[in-house]
């Protein structure tokens, strides 16, 4: 056999290797289950923010009035008319007060030419739906409302560089020491957060634990997606975006029974207590551990794989020693960083596309997501139906993907989310009925674009650098998170300039995703030389690898 044909064989071996000892048994299963309870919080982070900083009702505090006994008899609603303006919607000005009752309003109520001040007392909330907000805490309304909005924002920025750090680290460190990092990190920050006394120390522990729970988000997939074989590597792609969607739907009730800020945090943290101690059983990713050179490591995790799926009389044939040719074409004790996914032509184009993309996919989804209006619900409901219309979706995704495969349905979703934000640019704006259900399908079309670009990217790196391209491309997503909430704000500017960037985004997206290679029925690349050799994606059945040589170490060293 010629040098090209055993490098052909070598690096398609593993794929051949984890079909034998059956690639999505119970070892894999066990694998997804066990991930999926820290998943689960991971929902719960991102939108936590709708309701530990929502803002209440809230009016200027009259109460040193009522002490000095300026009021005298008046009523509640009398002292409210003579104290505060009235807005254009007849409720009292959240933010203004006169400097002085103005009694003559009693029976006059034009207001519109009194001097106003902004309030001298501080606030009274509304506290019939939260016991207690961010923004009820430390006044964060009015002119301090900038800071309240800014929590989102920090938070994301936390996830941003959480996601460089734990893509770089996780691929020189491996995928589960990192997953640990991220578990202890990210519960400690979080439970700490719930203990702030001030606003910038909750600033800042919310940034640190975006970063640390990040590890979560792009280690955990990868993880899983390593260890199963090419048939079930969609339906693992959509079991970790369901759980994603039941965390979605669940934090309305969670925050519904827990309507303090404080309690709140912590609630939704815990879960990681139990990821912690159920972190012992998930194994470390034999694809990194092969790629690196650690053979007896990965020999011992394929055993436990095929004994857990009951393939004993295949593990017998798996040694180190023949694990140690499934990699021959790059040294293996070199360590990998971001730098390598720039420094080759192909790998540079394939940096650039998929970060476009999940740019594109980020900010659309989260700019849907922030700006849905019209179903006339409590927070509540509201924010369980935005997690039950992703459910139809990404169902759908799990037949897509193999069906039109990873590229095309990638390709049509972000398509549809960008024709339905430009629909409902053109839609009046007294139409809120229909520009509620072309929102939902845009909602439903965005989420099966994320559902797909998790699966899809993971496929698109090599091993060696794998965890840095899912860090590269999560950064760009977290940035067009970040930035969502800012494009929402030209709203100012002009009413449809948000829907008008939004729906651009998404068709530049979509344009970026059609030149991507398709990864359907492939083998996950192994090196950056498969990618500028042109073999990613090479099929599995298609390969010159059909019967895996694994009787000895002389048996590979003779077919070279």
């Amino acid at each position: 056999m010629s040098s090209g044909d055993s490098k052909v064989l070598f690096k398609m071996k593993f794929d051949n290797v984890l079909s034998e000892i059956n690639g999505f048994g119970k070892f894999q299963v066990m694998i997804v289950l066990i991930q999926s309870l820290s998943r689960i919080t991971l929902p719960c982070h991102f939108l936590l923010n709708n309701f530990i900083a929502a803002v209440p009702s809230h009016r200027c505090d009259l109460s040193a009035l009522d002490d000095e006994g300026v009021f005298g008899n008046l009523t509640q609603e009398q002292r409210l008319t003579v104290s505060i303006p009235v807005q254009e919607d007849g409720t009292p000005s959240s933010c203004k007060m006169f400097p002085e009752p103005q009694f003559h309003l009693l029976s006059n109520s034009n207001d519109s030419d009194l001097a106003t001040v902004p309030c001298q007392n501080g606030w009274v909330y509304d506290n019939s739906t939260f016991k207690s907000t961010l923004a009820t805490e430390w006044d964060l309304v009015c002119d301090q409302k900038g800071q309240n909005k800014a929590t989102a924002t920090i938070f994301f920025m936390g996830v941003m560089f959480g996601a460089m750090t734990y893509g770089s680290l996780s691929d020189r460190f491996g995928r589960k020491t990192m997953l640990l990092v991220s578990y202890i990190s990210g519960m400690l920050f979080g439970i700490a957060s719930a203990f702030s006394t001030s606003f910038i120390m909750f600033a800042v522990l919310r940034f640190f634990t975006g970063f640390g729970i990040t590890g979560i988000v792009i280690v955990s997939s990868v993880l899983s997606v390593e260890w199963v074989d090419i048939e079930h590597r969609k339906l693992v792609g959509v079991i970790d975006s369901l759980s994603w969607t039941f965390g979605n739907s669940m934090i309305p009730a969670i925050a519904y029974c827990v309507n303090d800020w404080r309690q709140l945090t912590i609630v939704v943290t815990s879960p990681l207590a139990l990821a912690i101690l159920t972190w012992r059983w998930i194994p470390e990713s034999a694809r990194w551990l092969i790629a690196n050179g650690k053979f007896e490591k990965a020999n011992f995790y394929l055993q436990q794989c095929a004994q857990m799926n009951q393939k004993q009389e295949f593990a017998s044939k798996i040694t180190p020693e023949t694990l140690s040719g499934i990699i021959v074409t790059q040294r293996k004790d070199r360590s990998y960083s971001y730098l390598d996914l720039v420094r080759t032509p192909k790998m540079r184009r394939l940096a650039l596309l998929t970060g476009i993309v999940w740019y594109g996919v980020a900010s659309t989804y989260y700019g849907i997501s922030f700006n849905i209006t019209g179903f006339g619900l409590n927070i509540y409901l509201t924010q369980f139906v935005y997690g039950a219309i992703e459910l139809p979706a990404k169902l759908s995704v799990y037949y897509l993907l193999d069906k039109v495969g990873r590229r095309n349905t990638e390709v049509g979703s972000l398509l549809g989310a960008g024709i339905c934000l430009a629909v409902n640019i053109f839609l009046p704006r007294d139409m809120s009925v229909l520009r509620t259900v072309v929102a939902v399908l845009g909602k439903g079309c965005s989420a099966a674009s994320f559902t797909t670009v998790v699966l899809y990217s993971s496929e698109l790196f090599p091993t060696v650098v794998r965890q840095n391209g899912m860090g590269y491309n999560s950064s760009m997503g977290r940035l067009g998170v970040s930035l969502a909430p800012l494009i929402l704000l030209l709203d100012e500017v002009w009413r449809d300039l948000p829907q008008v960037l939004l729906c651009s985004i998404a068709l530049l997206a979509s344009l970026m995703a059609r030149m991507l290679p398709e990864t359907r029925d492939r083998c996950l690349p192994e090196t950056i030389q498969d990618i500028e050799d042109g073999q990613t994606g090479k099929s599995l059945a298609g390969s010159q690898v059909v019967e895996i040589p694994l009787k000895s170490k002389a048996n590979d060293e003779g077919g070279n």
